[in-house]
């Protein structure tokens, strides 16, 4: 029986749950430098939505799961466009240069990584983790013919995203009224004049985070933890008697960032080193394999965008990108050499972005897109365009355009960027959906409209951020909050641009990083080699970079999920144990993220940076806060593990 696919329903279903997550992802994203991968929650709100219709099928919810993931895998924009706001060149992120950035990229991820399809997705041994998630999420919501046996995982599965939503935002709203304290920050000496710190943050959203990305790299970003606190800032402090510890703290650990720009650096490099050899391979032996076939394909369920809509899709989306750099230029120091640099700037996002097309579709496929180490590639362009513009383009125009250069060296990334996270999610979705039997062709066109939906979500929701809390280094910020978003990618790839251009980087605390992240890189090979649990080199400099109120509960949550996952195993009902775990992780995420972004947004209305406090609370209350915070942040831990838990044990209503 042939069922309905690419509708109406299903594309406006996508593009709501698409605004949601885009708008969770953009937040969580500019808080500690993380995004979750949206396929598995979509696909278990969208099986709950079209059950009420008694006419929704496998491969509708397939539409629907890729419109959303498509959305929210966008906001990883977040990790490069704000540089423009913290260098000063934007006041603001302005609506259709915002818009466009995210969609004229996002349609050209899309072109580039179809002629990708047959190469990494279609009859191959690659594993694609994540895409077969999904598949197998969507498996087992069907119904009617379609249908798993397993009731009970079916009718539960959206119930534990709903729940797990509320456990986070009650926690979170605690942390708004005052109650409860969002960290614990202690500063001590250690020894005469050296000194350290601890800075707890009790979030459920990271908990739900470090259950997701695994023990792997919640280890790793201890280790960096360690490496920051217990030895570059105590060994880097100086604090003479009476002086203020906590300030002299403050300041050692800024500078201890460059050591983990330098290990991020390093570690994200080697990760795309590491992937060229595996690319071309594949995709050698995959030609070859369709050469013995014949070319014997061309079932309906196995079409792609034709050719020339490929090639008229990516030709207009050309010509809007330099329209874009244009406009961007204009009435800038860089604007006598615009010719040169809209040619030169279509020349990058098409060579480069076909490069890291590639590249970001087959770590969607050998590690998920969730774990693709998608920094790694803003960082290689940004060094790459940074280096272009100062070798051909600074010379002519002089010291005076440099900061006009560094702002259009981040705008022409932010574009290759948003080709590589969408070619990185496109390939994901195209194998669940091979294993639906899913038509690539519609799956295509869906991405194409969740790439629309969430480039309207994310200026709206950056404006409401930006003016709620702002970024650090804006020297117009004029935030209601006094705490900026650390934003912690935008933050180092902007400076890492500045760095190329102005030679004013710390290359003595980056060099250090450089060299340690080599260090995690052949330890990490050394451990894969040994058979024991890799510590990712990256995991490990993101550890040193963040502040530890960032990375503390991803590392319980990791283990947390580690230990969770170990007594499942000892179940019969092993598997569905473990889908509902990731679906409690996802749903604490979207429920802090949802509630963090309708706080910015109060806050941004109300000019008030503490719109919920509960007025009888004074500071006389935050020692109590700081003993209520961590204690409900286990109690509340446990209480949400314990009962998914118990869901697999209660009876599914009657159909």
């Amino acid at each position: 029986m042939k069922h309905s696919e690419l509708t109406i329903r299903g594309l406006l279903l996508g593009a709501v749950i698409a605004a949601v997550f885009t708008a969770a992802n953009v937040y969580l994203g500019l808080r500690v430098g993380l995004t979750i991968a949206s396929s598995i929650p979509a696909a278990v709100i969208s099986m709950g939505i079209l059950r009420a219709f008694k006419t929704g099928n496998i491969r509708e919810n397939n539409i629907v799961q890729t419109v959303a993931s498509a959305g929210g895998t966008l906001s990883s924009i977040v990790f490069v466009l704000p540089g423009l706001v913290m260098l000063g060149y934007w006041n603001g992120f302005p609506f259709w240069a915002t818009f466009l950035v995210c969609a004229l990229g996002g349609f050209l991820g899309v072109m580039f990584s179809i002629p990708l399809r047959r190469a990494l997705v279609v009859n191959t041994p690659l594993p694609f983790p994540e895409g077969v998630a999904a598949a197998e999420v969507l498996k087992v919501g069907a119904h009617g013919d379609e249908a798993s046996p397993n009731a009970l995982e079916r009718e539960k599965g959206p119930l534990i995203v709903l729940w797990s939503a509320v456990v986070a935002a009650f926690m979170q709203m605690v942390t708004f009224t005052g109650a409860a304290a969002a960290t614990l920050t202690k500063t001590f000496r250690v020894g005469v004049y050296a000194a350290t710190g601890v800075d707890l943050g009790f979030s459920l959203a990271l908990l739900g985070a470090g259950h997701l990305v695994g023990l792997s790299v919640g280890i790793a970003q201890l280790v960096g933890v360690l490496v920051c606190w217990a030895v570059f800032v105590p060994m880097w402090t100086h604090v003479a008697p009476g002086a203020d510890v906590a300030e002299a703290v403050d300041t050692v650990w800024r500078n201890v960032r460059f050591v983990g720009a330098g290990a991020i650096g390093v570690a994200a490099i080697w990760s795309l080193i590491k992937l060229v050899k595996p690319v071309i391979d594949g995709m050698i032996a995959t030609a070859r394999a369709n050469k013995a076939r014949g070319g014997a394909a061309g079932e309906y369920e196995d079409r792609d965008i034709p050719g020339a809509w490929i090639v008229a899709v990516s030709a207009v989306s050309l010509v809007g990108v330099g329209w874009l750099l244009w406009d961007f230029m204009q009435g800038t120091a860089l604007a006598p050499m615009s010719p040169l640099l809209i040619g030169g700037g279509i020349a990058f996002v098409v060579v480069i972005g076909f490069f890291v097309a590639t590249v970001a579709g087959y770590m969607a496929a050998l590690i998920g897109a969730s774990n693709s180490p998608v920094s790694g590639i803003g960082i290689l362009a940004t060094v790459i365009g940074a280096l272009l513009l100062a070798m051909f383009v600074l010379p002519t125009l002089g010291v005076g355009a440099t900061q006009a250069l560094v702002a259009f060296c981040l705008f022409a990334v932010s574009i290759v960027f948003t080709v590589a996270t969408i070619s990185n999610d496109n390939l994901q979705d195209l194998k669940t959906g091979q294993l639906v039997g899913a038509s690539p062709w519609k799956q295509q066109v869906a991405l194409l409209v969740g790439v629309v939906a969430g480039s309207l979500v994310i200026p709206l929701i950056l404006n409401v951020l930006n003016h709620s809390q702002g970024f650090p280094g804006d020297p117009n910020r004029d935030a209601v909050m006094a705490e900026p978003l650390s934003a912690p990618q935008a933050t180092l790839i902007s400076t890492i641009a500045r760095g190329v251009l102005n030679a004013d980087l710390d290359w003595y605390r980056i060099g250090i990083g450089a060299a340690l992240g080599v260090a995690f890189c052949v330890i990490d090979e050394i451990l894969g080699e040994l058979k024991l649990m890799r510590l990712p080199p990256l995991a490990i400099g993101i550890g040193i970079y963040l502040p530890m109120s960032a990375t503390f509960a991803v590392t319980v949550g990791s283990i947390t999920g580690w230990i969770y996952e170990r007594l499942a195993n000892k179940s019969p009902q092993a598997e569905m144990l473990k889908r509902f775990g990731v679906l409690m992780a996802s749903g604490l995420i979207v429920g802090e993220s949802m509630l963090g972004v309708l706080n910015a947004a109060v806050v941004a209305s109300t000019d008030n940076d503490a719109p919920f406090r509960l007025p009888f609370l004074g500071d006389g209350f935050a020692p109590v806060a700081e003993i209520v915070a961590p204690v409900l942040f286990v109690v509340l831990t446990y209480a949400i593990y314990r009962w998914t838990w118990a869901q697999t044990r209660a009876a599914p209503s009657k159909a």
